[in-house]
């Protein structure tokens, strides 16, 4: 029998490879570039988030937005990641709002 294989970490896998629940995605452009926009419903937003539209928490089963640049280059303009795995939790209006 052979060894059973373990699944890697979602943590080592791409963004594109891992999976967020709950809600539909879109591409936005907006000036400062392009961004993938999935939209959680309220069902399936289970923790709380920091939105850094407002510096105000997104509660559990609230609806809002999680957003990461197209281009990994526009990290430094959400927050000065060095990956895809620097998603942001918005609420809906907040990034909305953001020009």
């Amino acid at each position: 029998m052979s060894p059973r294989r373990r699944r890697p970490s979602k943590h080592t896998r791409p963004v594109s490879d891992r999976p967020l629940l709950g809600g539909t995605q879109d591409r936005e452009s907006r000036s400062d570039g392009d961004w993938i926009v999935r939209r959680v419903s309220g069902s399936a937003a289970g923790k709380a988030y920091r939105c850094p539209g407002c510096d105000q928490q997104i509660l559990p089963n609230t609806p809002h937005v999680v957003v990461w640049p197209e281009n990994p280059s526009l990290l430094a303009v959400i927050g000065g990641g060095q990956s895809l795995d620097e998603r942001r939790h918005w609420h809906t209006a907040c990034w909305q709002r953001r020009h």
